[in-house]
């Protein structure tokens, strides 16, 4: 496997958040709730991860991404605890509406993850954006110091 900038990788991450925000759109006007929530919670998933891997952290376990962004995003204040709520009930439906069974869904609790997954990807994403791109500046730097060397 090729070895990818952690960058790149964010890239990546929010290029998948993007794609399952849109898809859990397009399942949401096919009457396809129980997708629509599975899609918006990866969306929001995949936009933490996005933001973790710059920071040089990636974990297998939803649990540990969750945590990670709390105890480095929330609890530091930079971004609002009600992003914590969003990610913390995405999480919860999303267990309910793949594994239970005969789970219902109503059309409005799906427009509501799908808002969520919508407002948490448009808050973080311009966050990663610049957070690369300040990495991507000082590795810019660093390199260019040492072939001065």
């Amino acid at each position: 496997m090729p070895d990818y900038s952690k960058e790149e990788l964010s890239r990546y991450r929010l290029q998948k958040a993007k794609e399952d925000l849109e898809t859990a759109k397009h399942d949401f006007s096919a009457d396809h709730f129980l997708a629509c929530i599975n899609r918006a919670y990866y969306s929001m998933f995949h936009t933490i991860r996005a933001l973790l891997i710059l920071d040089g952290m990636d974990f297998k376990k939803h649990s540990a991404v969750i945590a990670n962004f709390r105890k480095n995003y929330i609890k530091t204040g930079v971004f609002d605890l009600t992003y914590s709520s969003m990610i913390g009930d995405a999480s919860r439906l999303r267990g309910k509406s793949d594994y239970d069974d005969f789970i219902q869904i109503s059309q409005e609790e799906a427009k509501s993850q799908i808002d969520n997954a919508e407002a948490f990807y448009n808050t973080i994403q311009p966050f990663i954006m610049q957070k690369a791109e300040q990495r991507e500046l000082t590795v810019d730097q660093t390199n260019e110091e040492e072939l001065e060397r």
